[in-house]
């Protein structure tokens, strides 16, 4: 099967689902119980995330956006806080915060990397900060070795935004190994999707248990007389999609190992065309599910860009515009806004200013074909950008 789009490339389409799907759906609708708090699969669902994630606890939410807005709300965020993000990210995860009435502070980013710059988040560490986010971007861990000492020296807690990192691990360790408090994504372009969906996983039993209440509009699980502990919304994942996703997660580690094996080949390909400059990879990280395959063309203006990613997907190449610097976006503004302008925070994050302009991605389906295919996409991005 491919999209319509990539006939003359015939890359795998996604997302990716077999009789495992079928059998999953069907099972959840013969059980009887369409709802997680009398169903099965949503619990084992969760048991069988959090085991490949090495994570004590976890709970299965609606979406990623709701799994980074409930994460930072049972760490006190509200009203008068602040959380520490960096400016080049998915508006989730500013948003998360932000409808909690907090101030998203924007950081800047690694040149490399492209994940959250250590230096500037401790830097913007003020007595009013409750969680920094590092986001994993494009599957690539930020250095969490530094994060877990600003962390401990300023006694503020990180919430990771795994939304491109299931799979990851660094240094040997899986991202709920890390510590602390992790929010990943199942929407429809995720490394594993049931359309939509999301999961936290923590550290430790005190938070799982409260954010169980308040992912459930604050019922305890055996409540039978609405004795609703706090506040809270619903935010419960439903059977069906618990039972997508238990297929999914069953074909990640060979999708993931298929994609560490691509990338290389395609970064040095992509490394080979004049003024290509693939994203880096810290040694640190010794499993990268590759999310996004990314690149930047420095000096390249936003138009530009934009025009060369038109006609990548003309091409049948599945290429996408960077993220946009989140404070560059009118949503930003809407709520809980920092008390500077767009230029005050511009001049704070100069590498993201460069890389929202500059900087492509192709879809992690890309990775998932053949060597023959890499090198074909490749030739094809050299010929756009020699034309641009």
């Amino acid at each position: 099967m491919t999209d319509q789009g990539t006939e003359n490339l015939n890359l795998p389409h996604w997302p990716q689902f077999d009789d495992k799907e079928r059998a999953g759906v069907l099972r959840a609708l013969e059980q009887g119980q369409w709802w997680r708090i009398t169903g099965s699969e949503v619990d084992a669902f969760e048991e069988e995330f959090g085991e490949y994630h090495g994570a004590s606890h976890t709970l299965a939410v609606t979406n990623g956006t709701h799994a980074l807005e409930l994460a930072l709300e049972v760490l006190g965020v509200g009203p008068g806080t602040e959380v520490i993000v960096p400016a080049f990210t998915f508006i989730s995860s500013s948003q998360a915060a932000q409808r909690l009435g907090a101030v998203a502070v924007p950081v800047d980013v690694e040149p490399e990397t492209y994940c959250i710059d250590v230096v500037a988040a401790e830097a913007a560490v003020t007595d009013r900060t409750r969680a920094i986010m590092p986001v994993h971007m494009a599957g690539h861990l930020a250095d969490m070795d530094a994060l877990s000492k600003l962390s401990t020296a300023t006694g503020v807690p990180l919430v990771q935004d795994a939304a491109h990192a299931h799979g990851a691990r660094w240094k040997g360790k899986r991202v709920g190994e890390l510590g602390s408090i992790a929010a990943f994504s199942f929407q429809n372009g995720k490394l594993m999707t049931a359309g939509e969906g999301g999961a936290v996983l923590f550290p430790d039993a005190a938070l799982y248990e409260q954010a169980f209440l308040r992912h459930s509009c604050g019922r305890p699980r055996e409540d039978r007389s609405y004795l609703h502990r706090t506040s809270g919304s619903n935010f419960r994942l439903n059977e069906f999609s618990a039972a997508v996703l238990r297929a999914q997660l069953s074909r990640l580690d060979a999708q993931i190992d298929t994609r560490e094996q691509r990338w290389p080949l395609l970064a040095g390909l992509l490394a080979e065309i004049p003024g290509v400059t693939p994203q880096g990879r810290d040694a640190r990280v010794d499993r990268n599910p590759y999310y996004m395959a990314m690149f930047r063309i420095p000096g390249l203006r936003e138009q530009e860009r934009n025009q060369l990613v038109d006609e990548l997907v003309a091409r049948g190449v599945p290429a996408f515009a960077a993220f946009r610097a989140i404070y560059r976006c009118d949503a930003f503004w809407e709520r809980a806004a920092p008390m500077e302008t767009i230029d005050d925070i511009a001049r704070r994050c100069p590498n993201t200013e460069e890389i929202f302009r500059d900087s492509i991605w192709l879809h992690h389906r890309t990775l998932l074909g053949t060597e023959e295919q890499m090198h074909r996409v490749a030739e094809i991005l050299a010929e756009v950008v020699a034309r641009r």
